[in-house]
């Protein structure tokens, strides 16, 4: 098992700007031996046999090829708006500008 000192925890504490009273310094000397555990562990598991990956499972892009296809015409599209001005939806001014 790894050990940290409590002199440690308050080194790395005042690193990182953090203000640790002396109860969280006791707890967390233990806390951080038990982290550093846990990576000794994973460091004996990699391997030179494994390569090194971003995500768990592998990622798949799927797509599709651009193919041109014919769109809706101006009419089709603006059946279904609420008002509509010559070829153009028709919203409300949000500015008072002209």
């Amino acid at each position: 098992m790894s050990s940290i000192s409590r002199d440690q925890v308050a080194h790395l504490a005042m690193l990182a700007r953090i203000d640790l009273s002396d109860s969280e310094l006791t707890r967390m000397s233990g806390e951080l031996a038990a982290i550093l555990d846990a990576v000794a562990v994973v460091g004996e598991v990699a391997s030179v046999d494994v390569p090194a990956m971003s995500h768990p499972v592998r990622l798949l892009n799927i797509s599709r090829p651009d193919e041109v296809r014919p769109g809706l015409t101006p009419d089709q599209a603006l059946a279904g708006a609420p008002q509509s001005q010559g070829q153009r939806f028709e919203v409300p001014r949000i500015l008072g500008e002209e």
